[in-house]
């Protein structure tokens, strides 16, 4: 009886949407899905676990404790694609990419 409610259980549990998304900053640009993780993201699982935190919203990240030279090269990172089965745009742009790594962590790591 327990097993068969556990297979139930197991069986009609929701399955999270699967997340395809594109992360691009200057000229690079590198592509990630997670539940399952995959693509070509350097650190893929770790920027999913990100994503997840956060609700695949990169403001929400706590930025590192680094200081970044006050150098003006304007990057713009991008987030497209769908999180969860939402469809998620997000940009921003920062004052050089020491910054960008500052706030965003892993995300942009490639």
């Amino acid at each position: 009886m327990i097993r068969t409610l556990i297979a139930a259980a197991l069986l009609f549990s929701p399955v999270p949407a699967q997340s395809h998304l594109t992360l691009t900053y200057g000229a690079q640009t590198v592509r990630l899905a997670c539940n399952p993780t995959a693509g070509d993201h350097p650190e893929a699982a770790q920027a999913c676990a990100v994503l997840r935190s956060t609700g695949a919203d990169p403001a929400k990240i706590k930025p590192a404790q680094v200081m970044c030279m006050m150098l003006w090269q304007p990057v713009t990172a991008k987030i497209a694609g769908t999180w969860r089965g939402s469809k998620v745009k997000w940009q921003h742009q920062y004052g050089n990419s020491c910054e960008m790594t500052r706030a965003t962590g892993v995300l942009f790591k490639f």
